[in-house]
């Protein structure tokens, strides 16, 4: 069936007017009137079949969820426009797209990549993010890399690693608390995240001690918050490895107990089994498969 698509003219003024906030910013950035982009957004809106943009004195502001429609729809033209540039004959350097958790992507994947331009230097890689309350896979990539277990149905799957997880605290916090045995862990605040309940009961299990509870206790919606706090010396939390191995290398964190660990889930690369598969690409996915 053929796309249901608003005008696409009249879509492309929207999404700057949004962005620029009033008619008259989007009309100047435009190069055009004021009344040619009234006349767009009114075009929109008939196809659409409700107002976007409500008057505020003496300006039109775009409503709440105009606002959103248009954050989806620049996204789309970012696609659209990172196809072109790919596809087009104007597309000189090899460019391969990689979308990562945030953790993985920030202390896993990004501290290696000197390594692969030192290696390949003509070739750029793109990192985007994914949070773990998104959906699996959104946007345009050449490489997803996620958790396991996952549904990998149209998608060829290159194992990374597989986590394991222990304890984890600033340097300074550890000399602070003198904490020598588990159970010292009690008198520190753990910091724990949304995004990964039970860390600290399945630790406990594997030391041993399920019993033991600490004094206080502080939640953060992503482990990206967490880690920063452990660095800022908040607390003590559970941490990935080897995600999180250049931390420990720089010495940004240290492990009290780091012989008991109880095992995470695996990382793999997935491709897309009909996309292209250029040498640069294939390239890649070597270098990542040892990195």
């Amino acid at each position: 069936m053929p796309h249901q698509l608003p005008p696409l003219n009249a879509l492309r003024i929207f999404e700057v007017t949004a962005r620029a906030g009033s008619y008259t910013e989007a009309a100047r950035e435009l190069h055009l009137t004021h009344g040619a982009v009234s006349r767009q957004i009114q075009l929109l809106e008939a196809a659409l079949g409700q107002p976007l943009f409500q008057r505020d004195g003496q300006r039109q502001v775009a409503t709440a969820h105009a606002r959103a429609y248009a954050r989806e729809i620049s996204q789309a033209f970012d696609h659209i426009s990172d196809a072109s540039i790919r596809y087009g004959r104007r597309s000189q350097r090899p460019v391969v797209r990689v979308n990562a958790p945030a953790t993985m992507a920030m202390r896993w994947l990004i501290p290696r990549l000197a390594s692969f331009r030192l290696k390949h230097p003509d070739t750029e890689v793109l990192v985007s993010t994914a949070f773990s309350h998104e959906p699996a896979f959104r946007g345009s990539f050449d490489v997803a890399i996620r958790r396991m277990p996952l549904d990998t149905s149209g998608y060829e799957v290159q194992p990374l690693y597989t986590e394991s997880h222990t304890v984890i605290a600033s340097p300074t916090l550890l000399q602070r608390l003198h904490i020598q045995q588990p159970q010292d862990l009690a008198s520190a605040v753990w910091l724990s995240s949304e995004t990964r309940p039970g860390e600290w009961e399945s630790w406990l299990q594997a030391a041993g001690i399920p019993t033991v509870r600490p004094t206080q206790q502080l939640r953060f919606d992503h482990f990206f918050v967490t880690l920063q706090a452990v660095v800022d010396g908040l607390g003590v939390a559970i941490g990935p490895f080897p995600t999180l191995d250049t931390d420990q290398t720089q010495h940004r964190i240290s492990l009290p107990f780091p012989d008991i660990r109880y095992p995470g889930r695996s990382y793999s690369a997935l491709i897309p089994q009909d996309a292209d598969k250029p040498r640069f690409l294939r390239e890649f996915l070597e270098w990542l498969g040892n990195a």
